[in-house]
Parts: C-alpha cells; structure tokens; sequence
C-alpha cells in the first residue's frame, strides 16, 4: 500500500512534461503566425522589385 502512495504522490518529472508543453504551444503559436508574416514580407518584395523594375528597365 505505501508503493501506491509513493507512486500517486510522485511528481519526479511533471516539470519537464510542463515544459514540453510549454514548448509545443510557442511553436504552435509561431507556426500560426508565421504564415501571416511570410504573406506581409512577400508583399513587401514584390513592391521592392516593382520599383526597382521601374528604375532600372
């Protein structure tokens, strides 16, 4: 009975379980936002090369 006790009392490696799941939600949250950034920065270089176009024919 007291190796039942022991066991459910037992918190040995919950930290990095929490820090694991730390870890998966920051990336998950910079994956989500990434593919915002990429269109925004996308944008960004096809106005750069349209106006270098336009200098430089």
């Amino acid at each position: 009975m007291n190796r039942v006790i022991r066991f459910i009392n037992d918190d040995q490696g919950a930290d990095l379980i929490e820090y694991a799941l730390l870890v998966g939600l920051i990336a998950l949250a910079m994956t989500a936002s990434l593919k915002n950034i990429s269109t925004s920065i996308s944008g960004l270089f096809t106005k750069i090369q349209t106006k270098l176009d336009a200098i430089n024919p």
